[in-house]
């Protein structure tokens, strides 16, 4: 059964950003350390990345941080999504109207710009197809910036949640949650590495 699970990494004072974020400066001023885990030989982190991206079907994000994995300073074959892994998956931006042109030529883009639930929707056609291919069960993966994360969740779209917590205090930047209804999560599992505590619920 194909879930929707929001997966992203946040400071101690729950940003996924650090100061001054933009399309050269994708995770802000200090930001780079939120994705230290990511890159970490610690075997806890290395069983987190490669089970993350190993149930990807389809991965969906918002249009800014596409704008910045698309740039010029943005994902190559080490830092793209599930680089090293198992697989590039299809992608899903959310967007108010599509790009006039990709760099990033060699992955599935999809554009929605019919909002934040078609998008997520057609995210879940496109991972039950892959499942279907591979027999396997396989995910849509929100991967954010923040405010898709934050609007996914606060909109009742989102079915697990998981949270790679960098031992690090940003002091500002974009924030993870923003207000929005009362959300109840079940913990499924805690593991802690060198470089973070990956944190894994569901939500009710």
């Amino acid at each position: 059964m194909t879930r929707i699970i929001a997966d992203i990494s946040v400071s101690l004072d729950g940003f996924v950003t650090g100061p001054d974020p933009g399309p050269d400066n994708g995770l802000g001023t200090g930001g780079e350390a939120l994705h230290t885990w990511a890159f970490s030989d610690d075997p806890g982190d290395r069983r987190y990345l490669r089970e993350g991206t190993a149930r990807s079907g389809t991965v969906v994000l918002g249009r800014h941080l596409f704008d910045v994995d698309d740039g010029p300073n943005g994902w190559d074959d080490r830092t793209g999504y599930g680089a090293g892994e198992v697989g590039k998956p299809a992608f899903v931006v959310v967007t108010s109207a599509p790009p006039r042109s990709v760099r990033l030529t060699d992955l599935d883009w999809t554009f929605v710009t019919t909002g934040l639930r078609d998008a997520v929707a057609a995210a879940r056609d496109r991972a039950e197809a892959a499942s279907s291919r591979r027999g396997e069960n396989l995910d849509v993966i929100l991967m954010g910036g923040g405010a898709t994360v934050g609007s996914a969740l606060a909109a009742g779209l989102v079915e697990g949640l998981t949270l790679h917590l960098a031992p690090l205090v940003l002091g500002a930047g974009t924030p993870l949650f923003t207000g929005g209804p009362p959300r109840t999560l079940v913990q499924r599992s805690v593991t802690s590495t060198s470089t973070a505590t990956h944190l894994t619920y569901d939500v009710l």
